[in-house]
């Protein structure tokens, strides 16, 4: 079985969340490629997907939400699973995981997971420090690795327990 993590990131952190589920998967031997969601124009190699985008205002990054929309037959035929990151407090936002909810639906996915973000102030251009100034956040990385890493550990049992 070969699987795709496809992941769109606008400063990486959802990439390293996406890098830390394709190990998780590799572990159990499955065959899987990383990779930038701007980067993937097919999936037709792929048996299984986990599509993953960064939150912006309560949004997915423009180029996940057309890449599922553009696969979204392929996807329905897949196991797939999604997750969106972003929100910057250990506190998560359940409205930043509509775009997620809402495109695993349309690609008849088999779940969605939302995790916190990271922010570093040193990443981020003016509009985005002015816009975040606003909200007073505290800088950090709030990412819960060992959910992710449970979660993903369910992904690859759930594909191993299928036929290839």
């Amino acid at each position: 079985m070969k699987s795709l993590v496809a992941v769109a990131s606008k400063h990486g952190s959802t990439m390293e969340i996406g890098e830390r589920i394709a190990s998780i998967l590799r572990e159990s031997e499955l065959l899987v490629d990383v990779r930038p969601i701007d980067q993937v124009h097919s999936i037709a190699a792929y048996d299984s997907a986990v599509i993953g985008s960064g939150v912006y205002m309560g949004r997915w990054i423009g180029d996940a939400r057309d890449f599922v929309d553009e696969h979204v037959s392929e996807l329905s035929r897949m196991p797939v699973w999604m997750f969106s990151s972003g929100p910057i407090t250990d506190k998560v936002d359940p409205g930043d995981a509509a775009d997620g909810i809402r495109l695993l639906e349309a690609a008849h996915g088999r779940e969605h997971r939302l995790f916190a973000g990271k922010l570093e102030k040193d990443s981020l251009g003016l509009m985005e420090r002015t816009i975040v100034r606003m909200v007073h956040p505290v800088y950090g990385d709030y990412r819960p690795w060992e959910e992710i890493e449970a979660w993903a550990r369910s992904i690859a049992k759930e594909l191993t327990a299928v036929p290839a």
